[in-house]
């Protein structure tokens, strides 16, 4: 139980600042390019790495620093840090195929399907 609260206020956090950033870049660049979701899956990679790699070498504990972070605020603020974690380790273990795999599956099949989920909300 003390995990998922750990998760949940994490994700307010992150869920916060990721409108907060949407707000100021809406207002700074306009809606001519989605910079709101580019900035957050940026910082939201830059900070899985450094998490991850601190809880790795034991300079962070594993908890509550996973739940709270990597799991609560980055799933929040983006989950692209987690597919971009994912693909790093898998090329990293020397798995190439999956990791191209990985990243034409989330890419290519994701559109698809906000695209079928849009066909699928237009009421005729």
């Amino acid at each position: 139980m003390n995990n998922i609260l750990t998760v949940a206020i994490g994700g307010a956090f992150g869920s916060t600042l990721r409108y907060l950033m949407g707000l100021g870049l809406l207002s700074l660049f306009g809606k001519g390019f989605p910079f709101s979701t580019l900035s957050v899956n940026i910082l939201g990679s830059f900070i899985m790495g450094i998490v991850y790699q601190s809880v790795q070498q034991g300079t962070l504990s594993q908890s509550p620093w996973w739940p709270l972070v990597g799991m609560g605020f980055l799933g929040a603020l983006t989950t692209f840090s987690s597919f971009s974690l994912d693909t790093l380790l898998l090329m990293q273990q020397g798995f190439l195929f999956k990791a191209t795999l990985n990243v034409l599956l989330n890419v290519v099949v994701c559109l698809v399907v906000v695209y079928i989920g849009m066909l699928f909300a237009i009421k005729s």
